[in-house]
């Protein structure tokens, strides 16, 4: 396995936006708390996913795993305890932080492509979360994704 590339450090103005995509907010949300156009996030976060090697248009919480992974911004902190995950709950956690499509994410959590949607239901409830990005931004508050020997780099793709 070789090593990920190199990532290139986050602009400020970069940060903020990521800090903000932690928190939860959607991009639409984030202009109108920050005062930026829409298509200014757009760009930032087009960016942030470059510099991060993450495919053009993955998934948010992909995007979110990167930037906690490579550390441009803090993990949440949490008062609400980890949950005691089974080892396909954990696999289905790891594939939603870390594949871009539906189709690798099931094949990297070794479920089918239809039972997407149900297992990752089951999940967000067993976790008391409303979304997959939420769910990995306590993840790693939790700890449950960090560089542990069974992290991989998060670049969307199937393995």
């Amino acid at each position: 396995m070789t090593a990920p590339a190199p990532t290139t450090p986050l602009t400020p103005a970069e940060r903020r936006v990521a800090e903000h995509l932690v928190r939860g907010l959607a991009p639409r949300e984030i202009a109108v708390e920050t005062g930026l156009s829409a298509a200014t996030i757009r760009q930032y976060i087009r960016e942030m996913r470059d510099k991060l090697h993450c495919p053009p248009r993955c998934p948010l919480p992909v995007l979110v795993h990167s930037l906690l992974l490579s550390k441009e911004t803090a993990p949440l902190s949490t008062d609400k305890p980890a949950p005691d995950l089974s080892p396909d709950e954990q696999r289905l956690l790891r594939a939603v932080a870390e594949q871009s499509t539906i189709a690798d994410v099931a094949l990297a959590a070794r479920i089918a492509p239809a039972d997407y949607r149900s297992a990752l239901d089951a999940l967000l409830a067993a976790t008391e979360t409303t979304d997959a990005a939420e769910l990995v931004v306590l993840a790693h508050a939790w700890n449950l994704l960090g560089t542990g020997q069974n992290a991989a780099a998060p670049n969307g793709e199937s393995r």
